[in-house]
Protein backbone atom coordinates (compact mmCIF):
# COMPACT_ATOMS: atom_id res chain seq x y z
CA UNK A 1 0.00 0.00 0.00
CA UNK A 2 1.80 3.30 -0.63
CA UNK A 3 2.61 6.62 1.54
CA UNK A 4 -0.06 8.75 -0.49
CA UNK A 5 0.30 12.20 -0.70
CA UNK A 6 -1.67 14.73 1.30
CA UNK A 7 -4.37 16.51 -0.13
CA UNK A 8 -2.19 20.32 -0.33
CA UNK A 9 0.04 18.09 -2.69
CA UNK A 10 -2.23 18.01 -4.89
CA UNK A 11 -3.06 21.52 -5.82
CA UNK A 12 -1.63 22.71 -9.18
CA UNK A 13 2.50 22.12 -9.66
CA UNK A 14 3.89 24.32 -12.37
CA UNK A 15 5.34 21.94 -15.24
CA UNK A 16 8.97 22.92 -16.17
CA UNK A 17 9.67 24.74 -19.47
CA UNK A 18 5.37 24.72 -20.07
CA UNK A 19 4.74 27.29 -22.90
CA UNK A 20 7.50 26.10 -24.68
CA UNK A 21 6.21 22.79 -24.63
CA UNK A 22 2.78 23.13 -25.86
CA UNK A 23 4.57 25.35 -28.38
CA UNK A 24 6.29 22.58 -29.76
CA UNK A 25 3.48 20.07 -29.19
CA UNK A 26 0.91 22.45 -30.92
CA UNK A 27 -2.07 20.54 -29.80
CA UNK A 28 -4.72 20.82 -31.66
CA UNK A 29 -8.67 19.23 -30.81
CA UNK A 30 -8.72 15.50 -31.40
CA UNK A 31 -5.27 15.22 -31.54
CA UNK A 32 -3.07 12.62 -29.56
CA UNK A 33 -0.36 12.64 -27.35
CA UNK A 34 1.22 10.66 -24.77
CA UNK A 35 2.74 11.59 -21.70
CA UNK A 36 5.15 9.01 -21.22
CA UNK A 37 5.94 10.83 -17.55
CA UNK A 38 2.68 11.66 -16.59
CA UNK A 39 3.89 12.79 -12.72
CA UNK A 40 1.47 15.67 -11.51
CA UNK A 41 -0.04 15.96 -15.17
CA UNK A 42 0.99 19.80 -15.80
CA UNK A 43 1.57 19.22 -19.35
CA UNK A 44 -1.08 17.23 -20.16
CA UNK A 45 -3.49 19.72 -18.29
CA UNK A 46 -2.62 21.82 -21.18
CA UNK A 47 -2.88 19.36 -24.23
CA UNK A 48 -6.05 18.51 -22.74
CA UNK A 49 -7.46 21.85 -22.32
CA UNK A 50 -6.80 22.54 -26.19
CA UNK A 51 -9.20 19.53 -26.95
CA UNK A 52 -6.08 16.97 -27.45
CA UNK A 53 -6.58 13.54 -25.96
CA UNK A 54 -3.78 12.12 -24.25
CA UNK A 55 -2.44 8.82 -23.11
CA UNK A 56 -1.15 9.61 -19.24
CA UNK A 57 1.93 6.72 -18.02
CA UNK A 58 3.77 6.84 -14.94
CA UNK A 59 5.46 4.58 -13.14
CA UNK A 60 4.66 5.56 -9.55
CA UNK A 61 0.62 4.69 -8.49
CA UNK A 62 0.28 7.24 -5.78
CA UNK A 63 1.93 10.29 -8.46
CA UNK A 64 -1.14 8.61 -11.18
CA UNK A 65 -4.02 9.07 -8.63
CA UNK A 66 -2.59 12.33 -7.71
CA UNK A 67 -3.39 13.31 -11.70
CA UNK A 68 -5.95 11.08 -11.93
CA UNK A 69 -7.44 13.86 -9.75
CA UNK A 70 -6.18 16.58 -10.97
CA UNK A 71 -7.52 15.91 -14.39
CA UNK A 72 -10.78 14.31 -13.69
CA UNK A 73 -12.76 17.03 -15.45
CA UNK A 74 -10.86 15.62 -18.61
CA UNK A 75 -12.05 12.02 -18.04
CA UNK A 76 -13.72 11.84 -21.66
CA UNK A 77 -10.23 12.91 -23.27
CA UNK A 78 -7.61 11.42 -21.11
CA UNK A 79 -6.49 7.77 -20.33
CA UNK A 80 -3.91 6.85 -17.37
CA UNK A 81 -1.80 3.79 -17.14
CA UNK A 82 0.49 2.75 -14.32
CA UNK A 83 3.54 1.47 -16.58
CA UNK A 84 6.96 2.56 -16.83
CA UNK A 85 7.52 4.64 -20.25
CA UNK A 86 9.26 1.54 -21.23
CA UNK A 87 6.43 -0.11 -22.00
CA UNK A 88 4.77 2.10 -24.53
CA UNK A 89 5.08 0.16 -27.18
CA UNK A 90 2.94 -2.47 -25.85
CA UNK A 91 0.91 0.21 -23.80
CA UNK A 92 0.02 2.68 -26.27
CA UNK A 93 -2.08 0.25 -29.36
CA UNK A 94 -3.86 -1.41 -26.61
CA UNK A 95 -5.34 2.01 -26.09
CA UNK A 96 -6.23 3.35 -29.04
CA UNK A 97 -2.46 5.53 -29.30
CA UNK A 98 -0.79 3.40 -31.77
CA UNK A 99 0.02 6.12 -34.24
CA UNK A 100 0.23 9.56 -32.31
CA UNK A 101 0.63 13.34 -32.75
CA UNK A 102 3.58 13.79 -29.98
CA UNK A 103 5.09 12.22 -27.49
CA UNK A 104 6.62 13.88 -24.26
CA UNK A 105 9.16 12.88 -21.83
CA UNK A 106 9.76 15.05 -19.09
CA UNK A 107 12.55 13.14 -16.96
CA UNK A 108 13.64 12.91 -13.12
CA UNK A 109 12.09 13.04 -10.35
CA UNK A 110 8.83 14.42 -10.13
CA UNK A 111 8.34 17.32 -7.09
CA UNK A 112 5.28 14.75 -5.50
CA UNK A 113 8.26 12.11 -4.88
CA UNK A 114 11.19 14.43 -3.81
CA UNK A 115 8.75 16.05 -1.57
CA UNK A 116 7.54 12.48 0.29
CA UNK A 117 9.51 11.80 2.69
CA UNK A 118 8.74 8.36 2.90
CA UNK A 119 9.52 7.59 -0.92
CA UNK A 120 13.51 8.13 -0.38
CA UNK A 121 14.51 10.24 -3.28
CA UNK A 122 15.57 13.30 -0.91
CA UNK A 123 18.36 13.03 1.50
CA UNK A 124 16.90 16.32 2.99
CA UNK A 125 14.44 14.57 4.63
CA UNK A 126 14.85 11.64 6.70
CA UNK A 127 12.92 8.25 5.21
CA UNK A 128 14.23 4.80 3.83
CA UNK A 129 16.24 4.38 1.44
CA UNK A 130 13.61 3.23 -1.13
CA UNK A 131 14.01 5.42 -4.30
CA UNK A 132 11.68 3.17 -6.29
CA UNK A 133 9.24 4.84 -8.90
CA UNK A 134 7.29 1.68 -8.73
CA UNK A 135 7.28 0.20 -5.29
CA UNK A 136 5.48 -2.75 -6.48
CA UNK A 137 8.69 -4.15 -7.78
CA UNK A 138 12.45 -4.50 -7.96
CA UNK A 139 15.12 -4.03 -5.22
CA UNK A 140 15.25 -0.86 -3.22
CA UNK A 141 18.02 1.76 -2.52
CA UNK A 142 18.90 -0.10 0.98
CA UNK A 143 19.61 -3.52 -0.87
CA UNK A 144 22.29 -2.52 -3.32
CA UNK A 145 23.91 -0.30 -0.71
CA UNK A 146 23.71 -2.86 2.20
CA UNK A 147 24.63 -6.38 0.00
CA UNK A 148 26.93 -4.75 -3.04
CA UNK A 149 30.67 -4.86 -2.88
CA UNK A 150 32.30 -2.08 -2.54
CA UNK A 151 33.37 -2.02 -5.85
CA UNK A 152 30.24 -2.95 -7.41
CA UNK A 153 28.97 0.43 -5.35
CA UNK A 154 31.85 2.70 -6.94
CA UNK A 155 31.15 1.70 -10.55
CA UNK A 156 27.29 2.95 -9.81
CA UNK A 157 28.18 5.80 -8.03
CA UNK A 158 30.90 6.46 -10.57
CA UNK A 159 28.72 5.37 -13.79
CA UNK A 160 25.43 6.89 -12.67
CA UNK A 161 26.46 9.81 -11.04
CA UNK A 162 29.58 10.82 -11.72
CA UNK A 163 30.68 10.78 -8.53
CA UNK A 164 34.37 11.33 -8.57
CA UNK A 165 34.84 10.12 -5.05
CA UNK A 166 33.22 6.79 -5.57
CA UNK A 167 35.88 4.85 -4.48
CA UNK A 168 35.86 6.54 -1.03
CA UNK A 169 31.87 7.21 -0.76
CA UNK A 170 32.01 3.27 -1.76
CA UNK A 171 34.16 1.59 1.09
CA UNK A 172 32.68 4.20 3.83
CA UNK A 173 29.36 3.07 3.28
CA UNK A 174 30.45 -0.89 3.50
CA UNK A 175 32.18 -0.23 6.41
CA UNK A 176 29.45 1.41 8.50
CA UNK A 177 26.54 -0.72 7.00
CA UNK A 178 23.34 -1.66 7.38
CA UNK A 179 22.11 1.85 6.25
CA UNK A 180 18.21 1.93 6.07
CA UNK A 181 17.74 5.95 6.02
CA UNK A 182 18.19 8.77 3.97
CA UNK A 183 19.79 10.55 6.64
CA UNK A 184 22.01 7.67 7.77
CA UNK A 185 23.56 7.50 3.86
CA UNK A 186 24.05 10.94 3.80
CA UNK A 187 25.96 11.57 6.90
CA UNK A 188 28.16 8.63 5.45
CA UNK A 189 28.51 10.39 2.39
CA UNK A 190 29.31 13.71 4.09
CA UNK A 191 31.95 12.27 6.50
CA UNK A 192 34.05 11.29 3.23
CA UNK A 193 33.09 14.56 1.30
CA UNK A 194 32.46 17.56 3.31
CA UNK A 195 30.49 19.87 2.35
CA UNK A 196 32.16 23.60 0.54
CA UNK A 197 31.78 26.33 2.87
CA UNK A 198 29.77 28.97 1.60
CA UNK A 199 26.33 29.03 -0.96
CA UNK A 200 28.10 27.60 -3.93
CA UNK A 201 28.05 23.67 -4.97
CA UNK A 202 25.88 21.02 -4.71
CA UNK A 203 25.34 18.93 -1.35
CA UNK A 204 27.93 16.11 -1.46
CA UNK A 205 24.94 13.52 -1.38
CA UNK A 206 23.54 14.76 -4.47
CA UNK A 207 25.76 12.65 -6.98
CA UNK A 208 25.45 9.29 -4.89
CA UNK A 209 21.33 9.75 -4.14
CA UNK A 210 21.45 10.10 -8.30
CA UNK A 211 23.45 7.57 -8.87
CA UNK A 212 21.18 4.94 -6.82
CA UNK A 213 17.76 5.97 -7.99
CA UNK A 214 19.21 5.55 -11.72
CA UNK A 215 20.21 2.26 -10.74
CA UNK A 216 17.31 1.06 -8.85
CA UNK A 217 15.12 1.99 -11.58
CA UNK A 218 17.17 0.83 -14.20
CA UNK A 219 16.46 4.51 -15.50
CA UNK A 220 18.66 4.92 -18.67
CA UNK A 221 18.24 1.56 -20.48
CA UNK A 222 14.29 2.41 -19.56
CA UNK A 223 14.89 5.55 -21.88
CA UNK A 224 16.59 3.70 -24.56
CA UNK A 225 13.80 1.65 -25.03
CA UNK A 226 10.78 3.96 -24.49
CA UNK A 227 12.24 6.30 -26.94
CA UNK A 228 12.89 3.98 -29.54
CA UNK A 229 9.21 3.00 -29.27
CA UNK A 230 8.23 6.63 -29.06
CA UNK A 231 9.43 7.24 -32.36
CA UNK A 232 7.33 4.28 -34.05
CA UNK A 233 4.41 5.66 -32.63
CA UNK A 234 4.85 8.55 -33.97
CA UNK A 235 2.54 9.92 -36.89
CA UNK A 236 4.37 11.62 -40.19
CA UNK A 237 5.17 15.42 -38.58
CA UNK A 238 5.00 13.97 -35.28
CA UNK A 239 7.10 15.67 -32.37
CA UNK A 240 9.13 14.15 -29.96
CA UNK A 241 9.80 16.59 -26.87
CA UNK A 242 12.11 15.07 -24.33
CA UNK A 243 13.30 17.08 -21.09
CA UNK A 244 16.32 16.04 -19.21
CA UNK A 245 17.57 17.09 -15.83
CA UNK A 246 21.38 15.72 -15.75
CA UNK A 247 23.68 15.27 -18.27
CA UNK A 248 23.17 11.31 -18.12
CA UNK A 249 20.11 11.56 -19.98
CA UNK A 250 20.65 14.75 -22.13
CA UNK A 251 23.61 12.96 -23.83
CA UNK A 252 21.13 9.65 -24.22
CA UNK A 253 18.74 11.71 -25.93
CA UNK A 254 21.14 13.96 -27.64
CA UNK A 255 22.96 10.51 -29.21
CA UNK A 256 19.86 8.61 -30.37
CA UNK A 257 18.60 12.10 -31.66
CA UNK A 258 21.57 12.75 -34.05
CA UNK A 259 21.53 9.00 -35.16
CA UNK A 260 18.04 8.54 -35.79
CA UNK A 261 18.31 12.00 -37.87
CA UNK A 262 21.01 10.89 -39.67
CA UNK A 263 21.20 8.75 -42.36
CA UNK A 264 24.10 6.70 -43.00
CA UNK A 265 26.22 5.73 -40.09
CA UNK A 266 28.73 3.86 -41.16
CA UNK A 267 32.65 4.71 -39.81
CA UNK A 268 33.47 7.47 -41.63
CA UNK A 269 36.44 5.93 -43.73
CA UNK A 270 34.45 3.45 -45.20
CA UNK A 271 34.27 3.91 -49.18
CA UNK A 272 30.53 2.16 -49.17
CA UNK A 273 28.04 2.40 -47.16
CA UNK A 274 26.72 -1.18 -45.85
CA UNK A 275 24.89 -0.01 -42.75
CA UNK A 276 21.07 0.47 -44.72
CA UNK A 277 20.33 2.96 -42.13
CA UNK A 278 17.85 5.89 -42.72
CA UNK A 279 17.17 9.34 -40.76
CA UNK A 280 13.14 8.98 -39.22
CA UNK A 281 13.65 12.15 -37.10
CA UNK A 282 14.43 15.95 -38.23
CA UNK A 283 16.28 18.12 -35.44
CA UNK A 284 13.93 21.23 -34.49
CA UNK A 285 15.68 22.09 -31.44
CA UNK A 286 19.67 22.54 -32.60
CA UNK A 287 20.55 22.73 -29.25
CA UNK A 288 18.77 22.29 -25.89
CA UNK A 289 16.41 24.67 -24.79
CA UNK A 290 16.46 26.04 -21.77
CA UNK A 291 14.56 27.77 -18.77
CA UNK A 292 14.59 31.33 -18.81
CA UNK A 293 15.72 33.93 -15.94
CA UNK A 294 12.42 34.28 -14.87
CA UNK A 295 11.24 30.51 -14.47
CA UNK A 296 14.33 29.51 -12.73
CA UNK A 297 13.20 32.52 -9.76
CA UNK A 298 9.54 30.91 -9.63
CA UNK A 299 11.03 27.37 -9.72
CA UNK A 300 14.41 26.78 -8.60
CA UNK A 301 14.25 22.81 -9.52
CA UNK A 302 14.18 24.01 -12.92
CA UNK A 303 17.45 25.40 -13.43
CA UNK A 304 19.09 21.86 -14.42
CA UNK A 305 15.92 21.46 -17.50
CA UNK A 306 17.55 20.78 -20.92
CA UNK A 307 14.68 20.47 -23.83
CA UNK A 308 15.42 18.91 -27.33
CA UNK A 309 12.53 18.33 -29.61
CA UNK A 310 12.78 16.49 -33.33
CA UNK A 311 10.23 15.52 -35.85
CA UNK A 312 8.92 12.10 -36.82
CA UNK A 313 10.07 12.45 -40.90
Amino acid sequence: MGFGYNKAMIEPHVPVLYAEILAHLDPQPGSLYIDATLGAGGHTAGLLEAGALVLGLDADADTLAVARERLARFDRQATFVHANFAAVAEVAPAHGFAAVDGVLFDLGLSSLDVDEAGRGFSFRREGPLDMRFDRSQGPTAADLVNTLTADALADILYEYGEEPRARAIARRIVERRPLQTTTELASVIEAVTPRKKGKGGIHPATRTFQALRVAVNDELSALEKGLGAAIGLLKPGGVLAVISFHSLEDRLVKQMFKRESTGCICPPRQPVCTCDHRAVLELVTRKPVVPGAAEVVRNPRSRSARLRVALKL
